[in-house]
């Protein structure tokens, strides 16, 4: 083994550093086009319902005065009835198919964005906030660049259409619904901050859910070694009523905008009826609401819950934009964040190694001193590996940690994953050899049934399925705390396993067992910050 000490010049991270994430401007681009054919089917059915109000009106006053009903009037309204609901129908679909679009999309963009983060940086990561930001906000997000921002427009057009019709009839009626605009405007504007508040104490409160729910999950086996479901089920239980009261509120108050908005609606379209009635009772005479026949009363009637139509949507959608909002800050947080540095560590920058062909090497030193970092150098997955080190490419290594990769299926594909064909009893012999045959928690042998992901695992398991791999595979092993965690039993199993594969191949394992130090051919003491002590 060769170790030198080289001059390396630092990096410019800075020239680098990817483009900011904007999930909310990425979403409003992807939304485009089916917001524009969602607004204008929405525009078509509102056209569409003022069509057949008005004639509605007509058949009812003819009706209701003795006078007879032309057939086109009643053909007219089942047309325009029909028409209108075809629209309705059609927007709906356009509106889930534009949302499920845009937010698949931004999974995938947010998915790519992950697969591009370095590795210490991805590990710094929050579960809980991953497990949101990937399965919730992209959903968050679309209902707001779509569903609002359609809301939105509509309540400028939909109003808009219903006071033109209105002033065929009585330009003052369209007046007096004008009037009350500007105050549903104004209750949406002193609402708004609080509701966007609401919304994201309503995130955080379920991201820190989501957070320890999955981490529940993944140490189940160990929560159920030591009899501690009661425990764990009351924590998550006091969380999860920590999210429903947070749920609540952003509920209550949105429901109180809607309340708001349909008694100024009410309110207006009683203040019509009261002026139409004395109109018609010739008991005031009122400009715009007298000497009018019974079918244009009626159509008045009918127009103005279209007037407020819109704002009721706008006022339902309105918590989906403080939701919005709160995802695409929380999206943009998670993927936006700088590069986690680590600490300074001059010794492994100056560090030049060359590594033996077999044997077992052993990085020590106390926690912080760069012992993973230099083994994750040593494995490309991380930058800053001085000249002479030469990192080694992924096909290049078995990986072993308690966060290896497990897929979905049985014990012995998890085994055989990526490590080329291997009978069954070289399954088995490598599986017992690691203990996994005898834990009791994996029961089925080499048929165990594992979740995707390894979800039903502990770290302890997933670690020893990651060594046994490292068996089949005729790769160098880096290992990272092999030996971490474990009982003694499985502890010594694990470096029986390591030193048999050294007979054969380079291990390299950075370790706090001193038990496997001391069996190492090479160790490298990185105790000291400014130098570092080899002994073979």
């Amino acid at each position: 083994m060769k170790i030198a000490a080289v001059p390396v010049p630092s990096p410019d991270l800075a020239a680098s550093a990817p483009a900011a994430f904007e999930a909310l401007s990425t979403a409003e681009r992807l939304a485009r086009p089916g917001l524009r054919g969602l607004v204008a089917l929405q525009a078509v059915r509102t056209a569409l319902r003022l069509g057949f109000a008005a004639m509605a009106a007509m058949a009812a006053g003819r009706l209701m005065m003795g006078e007879a009903v032309y057939p086109w009037l009643v053909a007219g309204m089942i047309v325009l009835l029909a028409a209108a609901c075809f629209a309705g129908y059609a927007a709906e679909r356009m509106q889930a198919s534009s949302e499920n679009a845009v937010s698949t999309r931004l999974r995938t963009l947010a998915g790519e964005r992950l697969s591009e983060m370095p590795a210490r940086q991805l590990q710094s990561l929050s579960t809980g906030a991953l497990i949101v930001s990937m399965q919730r906000h992209p959903e968050s997000i679309a209902a707001l660049v779509v569903g609002h921002r359609a809301a939105t427009a509509m309540m400028a057009a939909g109003p808009l259409l219903a006071a033109i019709v209105l002033c065929f009839v009585s330009w003052q009626a369209a007046l007096l619904v004008l009037c009350l605009t500007p105050v549903m405007i104004l209750f949406f504007a002193l609402v708004g901050d609080a509701i966007r508040r609401r919304a994201d104490a309503q995130e955080r409160a379920f991201g820190r859910l989501a957070g320890q729910f999955a981490d529940r999950v993944r140490t189940l086996p160990t929560i159920l070694a030591n009899h501690a479901t009661a425990t764990e089920e009351a924590k998550l239980g006091q969380r999860l009523e920590g999210y429903a009261g947070k749920t609540i509120g952003l509920l209550r108050i949105a429901f109180a905008n809607a309340g708001i908005i349909d008694f100024f609606a009410s309110l207006s379209i009683a203040i019509l009826a009261v002026f139409l009635g004395l109109g018609h009772l010739k008991l005031a005479t009122i400009p715009g609401f007298s000497n009018l026949e019974l079918w244009q009363s009626l159509f008045i009637l009918m127009i103005a819950p279209e007037y407020f139509a819109p704002f009721r949507r706008f006022s339902e959608q309105y918590h989906a934009k403080a939701e919005g909002l709160a995802a695409a800050d929380a999206l943009d947080r998670l993927l936006d964040g700088g590069p986690v540095v680590a600490k300074a560590l001059p010794v492994l920058d100056r560090l030049s190694l060359t590594l033996p062909a077999h044997g077992l090497v052993a990085i020590v030193g106390p926690s912080g001193s760069g012992k993973s970092t230099l083994l994750r150098r040593l494995a490309g997955l991380e930058p800053g590996a001085a000249p002479g080190t030469h990192p080694l490419a992924a096909e290049e290594i078995a990986w072993i940690s308690t966060d290896a990769y497990v897929p979905e299926g049985t014990l012995a594909e998890a085994i055989s994953w990526n490590a080329g064909a291997a009978d069954r009893n070289r399954l088995e012999n490598v599986a017992r050899a690691i203990g996994l045959l005898d834990d009791a928690l994996l029961p089925g042998g080499l048929d165990a049934r594992l979740d995707k992901g390894g979800a039903n695992l502990s770290g302890g398991q997933r670690l020893r399925i990651a060594v046994a791999r490292a068996q089949l595979r005729g790769r160098t092993v880096l290992a990272d705390e092999p030996t971490a965690k474990l009982d003694r039993e499985t502890a010594e199993a694990v470096r029986h396993v390591l030193l048999e594969i050294s007979g054969e191949r380079l291990v390299v394992v950075a370790t706090h067992d001193r038990d496997l130090s001391a069996a190492a051919d090479i160790v490298l003491d990185l105790t000291h910050g400014d130098t570092v002590e080899a002994a073979a």
